[in-house]
């Protein structure tokens, strides 16, 4: 028996791979599913089954690719409906790999057709339970997110039954496999581990603690942010289909001159520069979004760019493809190629080219006092501002930058903008999207409030002074 955990990072996702006996199972795939198609050919075993424990709404999964690659059966949780046809299991349907037995349990709560998978050993005995957004190491999967005209009242009070009746009642060794670990937009507050036990998760998680259904609903509900712009639109492409990630890639991966890029960008094309971000502020194509690689980078994709924008690449040599697949990820696939020889080329032909300036915290701690027209702008979440901000700053939240509302807010020709995140990579995001909008008076706080703070000439405000 073979279950291994593969772990993304960049979207706090895990899909799993299971083996047994020349076959075996995926859960919650990607969509670069070349990965799980050389897992079976190293193995040599056949996938059989595409288990998926909802229909996902931060990414775009790999269900329909996999399933074309390999014939396997796509199965979903009761209550699914979908325009591809699949499996439908029963509530407590039972499936054979191998020498293994996977069990359906559905638990709605998080979205109606939301189901874990128990999976026995050799033995028959229960070994883990795959519990995609229903349980998180901490936490539980939010119940907001898309389930028709339900409210997340109505779905809370699904997911109380879920886990009181189907999930508190395993024995305590079965181990927990979550769809997500810390960082996840898809739960509140997920803990820093990405697997755990049910009997740890009884113990310390406050979800499975003793309550009332009404208080249950109350504590799963209080806190929730504003998700991501792009859950929608991802949680429909798993549900309608997709374009082929091959074709993906194919249109993507054409290298295009100087003179191509140009006039694909005169076409309308959106540039996107996928370079560290440090790297990105040294110089580039003008008019370039900035999302670097380094970051969390397919989530402010997703919530930056539009889904079905024309975009065009500048990368590092040699990362155009894990730039495509990381857009794909997120369902952003109309990508027309990127520029042969990277900004290197653009630079060295003459063309024109743009800059950020950046500056350490404490020449901004030297231009505050003499600088009238000075405004910072601080671009961390609204919950990372109330706990602790420079004295005057102004909160424009990076996710709010798309709105012409806010881009108006900061388009005053009489101010010197200073932008900063928590460590650098936010602001810079946020500088290129300003300088697109034409407003070029800015720079760029390097380190973020991680070291603007340690200035003890900048004024801050923290949450025990701001109640005096």
């Amino acid at each position: 028996m073979e279950v291994k955990q593969l772990y993304t990072n960049c979207l706090s996702e895990a899909a799993y791979f299971i083996a047994s006996e020349g076959e075996a199972a995926v859960i919650d795939p990607l969509r670069d599913v070349d990965t799980y198609v050389q897992m079976a050919e190293e193995r040599g075993v056949k996938i059989k089954y595409i288990f998926e424990t909802h229909f996902h709404a931060d990414f775009v999964s790999g269900h329909i690719d996999l399933a074309r690659k390999t014939g396997a059966t796509i199965v979903y949780g009761p209550d699914t409906k979908a325009s591809f046809n699949p499996y439908v299991a029963k509530d407590g349907e039972e499936f054979k790999i191998g020498k293994l037995t996977i069990k359906a349990i559905h638990t709605p709560g998080h979205t109606l057709e939301s189901t874990c998978y128990l999976l026995n050993d050799e033995k028959n005995e229960a070994y883990c339970i795959f519990t995609g957004d229903t349980l998180f190491v901490g936490d539980v999967g939010r119940p907001d997110l898309f389930s028709g005209n339900m409210t997340k009242e109505d779905l809370a009070s699904m997911m109380y039954d879920s886990l009181t009746q189907k999930i508190k009642t395993l024995a305590d060794h079965i181990i927990l496999y979550p769809a997500h670990g810390p960082g996840s937009s898809c739960g509140k507050n997920l803990g820093p581990d990405t697997s755990s036990t049910i009997g740890a998760q009884k113990a310390t998680n406050y979800a499975l603690q003793d309550m009332t259904r009404e208080e249950f609903i109350d504590a799963v509900t209080t806190g929730l942010n504003t998700p991501p712009v792009y859950f929608p639109l991802n949680a429909r492409l798993n549900k309608e289909g997709y374009d082929n990630i091959d074709e993906v890639y194919t249109k993507g991966l054409t290298p295009l001159s100087i003179a191509a890029f140009k006039e694909k960008a005169s076409e309308g094309a959106w540039i996107l520069d996928t370079r560290h971000a440090n790297t990105f502020t040294e110089g580039f194509v003008p008019e370039a979004i900035s999302i670097g690689l380094e970051g969390r980078f397919a989530e402010w994709a997703g919530t930056l760019l539009p889904l079905k924008q024309a975009l065009i690449l500048v990368t590092e040599e040699g990362k155009e493809k894990e730039s495509i697949t990381r857009l794909a990820r997120v369902g952003i696939d109309n990508i027309h190629g990127y520029l042969q020889g990277g900004f290197e080329a653009w630079r060295d032909a003459g063309e024109t080219i743009d800059l950020i300036i950046d500056i350490e915290p404490d020449e901004l701690a030297m231009d505050m006092p003499h600088d009238d027209r000075l405004a910072i702008v601080d671009v961390r979440k609204v919950s990372e501002f109330d706990a602790g901000h420079v004295k005057g700053a102004m909160n424009v939240p990076l996710d709010t930058l798309t709105d012409p509302l806010h881009i108006a807010t900061l388009d005053d020709e009489e101010h010197n903008l200073y932008i900063h995140c928590a460590g650098g990579y936010r602001s810079v995001i946020a500088a290129s999207v300003i300088k697109r909008q034409g407003i070029h008076n800015l720079r760029n706080v390097l380190g973020g409030y991680g070291k603007i703070k340690n200035e003890k000439t900048i004024e801050l405000v923290l949450p025990e002074l701001s109640e005096n």
